[in-house]
């Protein structure tokens, strides 16, 4: 293969990439914000604290993702958004309720506190099921039947529960006290709905796509990527169980998280194997909705001076701000 055939397939490794990053750290904060009507008034501040550090540069790795949708595959840039146009509008819309009520309700007075803080969860709630939907509908290939929706519409119910336990587990991670011993028992809560999802997701995908059917249920392929359900599945019941242990409250806070954040990983592979060589599943190939050579060889040029600053400034939030949550100021 040449550096030219090449080219498409590391931009959409890095498109992938992208977006499995924003899934899961915007997720969390996600999560975050959608339990906050489950919390105390100062249970609130201390959540908000503790994704105050790191949301802004999370949002930064979706800019990222559809940035490089945009100039690298322009075809499938434009089939994406003029099928999903209304669920991106109302997801930015999310995004921007949150942005503003994140910094609003800090400087705001008791009696308005509450108000930005509904907006804050309302967003979170907007933003998780739109991409829900946008996932369900871009993994259909955007089909059209009454089958269709029905899978979008379970994807767009079983990723906010998805985000809700990784908001949870976060919170575990980053908090102690009564607040963690609450973010235990929603983690708790949240565990079953987004299994449930997940087997029930796995189980329809094939159904609706015979693509995927194809790569999944055929010999020796079956064989081989038996190992991402096994792994995932056994991700989830460690995680359940963790979740029972004294250990969630002491040195093994952080791993219930870190369980989660594998168990995405494996979904993406799952994902990526699902639909490769394509970028819209049955419609698109990388290298049919690819750029000319020429142009995705300068757009590398950038994504190599970008990427290094982003993935430094992003590791450079988590180290400093690691440990438990103290008070966020913005006086």
């Amino acid at each position: 293969m040449s550096f030219d055939e090449l080219l498409p397939l590391i931009f959409i490794g890095l498109m992938g990439v992208s977006l499995l990053v924003y899934v899961v750290s915007d997720g969390y904060d996600l999560g975050v914000g959608m339990l906050m009507h489950r919390a105390t008034p100062e249970e609130r501040d201390t959540m908000v604290a503790s994704i105050g550090p790191f949301w802004d540069a999370n949002e930064t790795w979706l800019v990222l993702g559809v940035g490089l949708l945009l100039v690298a595959f322009p075809k499938a840039h434009g089939l994406v958004l003029s099928e999903l146009y209304l669920p991106t509008t109302l997801m930015l819309v999310g995004l921007i309720l949150r942005g503003a009520a994140f910094d609003f309700r800090v400087k705001a007075k008791a009696d308005r506190k509450v108000m930005w803080d509904r907006l804050f969860i309302a967003g979170s709630m907007l933003a998780s099921v739109c991409q829900g939907w946008m996932l369900g509908r871009y993994v259909s290939g955007f089909g059209e039947g009454w089958n269709y929706p029905i899978f979008a519409g379970a994807i767009a119910i079983a990723l906010p529960m998805a985000y809700a336990l990784l908001g949870a587990t976060w919170l575990v991670m980053k908090t102690d006290g009564p607040l963690q011993d609450k973010a235990i028992e929603w983690s708790k809560i949240a565990w079953p709905p987004m299994v449930l999802g997940l087997i029930l997701i796995s189980m329809a995908t094939p159904w609706i796509s015979e693509s995927v059917r194809v790569r999944w249920f055929t010999l020796p392929a079956i064989i081989a990527v038996a190992s991402i359900p096994i792994t995932t599945g056994i991700a989830l019941l460690a995680v359940r169980l963790l979740l029972g242990s004294p250990a969630a409250r002491g040195g093994l806070c952080w791993l219930p998280f870190a369980l989660l954040v594998l168990v995405f990983f494996l979904s993406f592979l799952g994902l990526s194997y699902s639909i490769y060589p394509f970028v819209v599943i049955d419609r698109l190939t990388v290298w049919q909705a690819a750029s000319s050579p020429e142009s995705l060889k300068i757009i590398l040029i950038g994504v190599s001076i970008t990427l290094p600053v982003i993935i430094a400034y992003t590791g450079f939030s988590y180290r400093v701000f690691r440990g438990k949550t103290i008070e966020l100021d913005y006086a």
